[in-house]
């Protein structure tokens, strides 16, 4: 099960924006190939994307270095390893590159490395990826599987769809459903009674970057109501069968130590201010999950945000931990979090992202695999949360192709599975 050669070559996401790809190939001519995605609003702590800044070509945001990094540093290096050592694969690519953002190669070229020989190992040892995924979690065979409950994004706002709210994720979790295939009919039914209504106050059901639908609202917390309605429209409960989970991407919103909230009219907030709004829906709305509700940089705001909240919701940190285990466990010292979003092209490698899940695990902190909002045809996610275990996924909403895809591999598996798969519990439900 010796890796051959490495390939790679440059293709394009879902944003039109150039990625790239990687194919691994074995001496016994099993391959595997992985794209990596991109994020819109990323956390300057994440792992340098590396891009070609030549304005002549896509705007500059060329992926050949990246590529050419792949066919002439990297591929030659990792020839005649053994596919199934994911571990020292990641290593000689982390010692190749040398610096502490992966800054030398690109974490897109990397990423793309550790994926390809991640579903390599999977096909040598015919196994289905997530159960291969599970073996590096847990060396013990395991007979159950965890399916995700999904964070499903049904309005966009922020950088994902300008025009909209300011926030820039309102999800819907059917934490009720049995099962994914219900879930995700749920979820479905829900997200076009949505567009129903959306439809009928004579705004266009355009979508954002991860699909969901990006109206002119009023207010940051109109969407909110849209939500409840399109709930109650579908013939769901509100809070028992489907909760609401929240991403204000708030680092995008902090300017000079204050938060400004344009579309309330609202400037100059403090963080208390920003936590006092956030209660107040908590307190009328089912609200059970929120995501980078204070800035980046802003511990003291997250670590308000956790007291106030006093353990009844999921305070997930995304920029502020960008999947890296240092960040995480500054987060543990800081009371700031109780949940790791787990995006693997932020920290840029299979076991380093394993690393962070581990570590927020043992300090009893729930994860949550999610996408980017520029996104691939390949449903790593799904894989990738089934065979972590952690029991969430984000992976955007029931529109769009690459979103869709997501989805319909987690009823595949599902399916596969049989009674082998049980749905996670949500401990936050209210």
């Amino acid at each position: 099960m010796k890796i051959k050669t490495i390939r790679a070559h440059e293709l394009l996401d879902s944003r039109g924006n150039p990625t790239l790809e990687a194919v691994a190939i074995l001496e016994n001519d099993i391959s595997a190939a992985a794209m990596v995605p991109s994020g819109a609003s990323t956390g300057q702590h994440e792992a340098l994307e590396l891009r070609d800044g030549d304005p002549n070509r896509y705007l500059g945001r060329g992926v050949l270095r990246a590529v050419e990094h792949v066919n002439v540093e990297i591929a030659p290096v990792l020839a005649g390893m053994d596919v199934t050592d994911q571990r020292e694969i990641d290593q000689i690519m982390l010692d190749l590159d040398g610096t502490p953002n992966k800054s030398k190669l690109g974490a897109n070229a990397i990423l793309a490395v550790s994926i390809a020989c991640l579903k390599a190992g999977a096909a040598a040892n015919h196994l289905p990826f997530y159960a291969y995924v599970s073996t590096l979690c847990d060396p013990e065979p395991t007979d159950k599987f965890t399916m995700p409950i999904p964070m499903m994004n049904v309005l966009n706002g922020g950088k994902h769809a300008k025009g909209s709210a300011d926030f820039q994720e309102y999800m819907i979790m059917p934490t009720g459903a049995p099962s994914i295939v219900e879930a995700v009919r749920w979820g479905a039914e829900i997200f076009h009674n949505l567009g129903k209504i959306i439809q009928e106050k004579g705004w266009p059901t355009t979508v954002g970057d991860e699909g969901g639908y990006a109206p002119p609202v009023r207010s940051n917390e109109q969407p909110l109501e849209l939500i409840m309605a399109a709930m109650e429209k579908a013939g769901y409960r509100p809070g028992e069968q489907v909760s609401i989970a929240l991403d204000p991407a708030a680092t995008e919103l902090h300017m000079n130590d204050t938060y400004h909230l344009e579309k309330d009219g609202r400037k100059d907030l403090t963080y208390e201010e920003m936590v006092d709004l956030y209660e107040a829906w908590i307190r009328k709305y089912p609200i059970v999950s929120i995501e980078d509700g204070l800035a980046e940089e802003d511990w003291d705001g997250f670590n308000h945000l956790m007291e106030e909240t006093e353990g009844h919701v999921q305070i997930v940190g995304d920029d502020l931990f960008v999947t890296n285990a240092q960040r995480v466990q500054i987060g543990i010292w800081e009371n700031a979090a109780n949940s790791v979003l787990i995006k693997v092209n932020q920290i840029g490698t299979i076991t380093e992202a394993l690393k962070t899940i581990k570590l927020a695990r043992e300090h009893g902190m729930t994860c949550i695999i999610s996408h980017r909002s520029g996104e691939t045809e390949l449903p790593f996610e799904a894989d990738f949360a089934v065979g972590t275990h952690v029991g969430q996924i984000k992976i955007g909403s029931l529109s769009r192709s690459e979103r869709v895809a997501e989805y319909n591999q987690l009823m595949r598996i599902e399916r596969e599975l049989g009674d082998r798969a049980q749905m996670a519990t949500f401990r936050f439900a209210r």
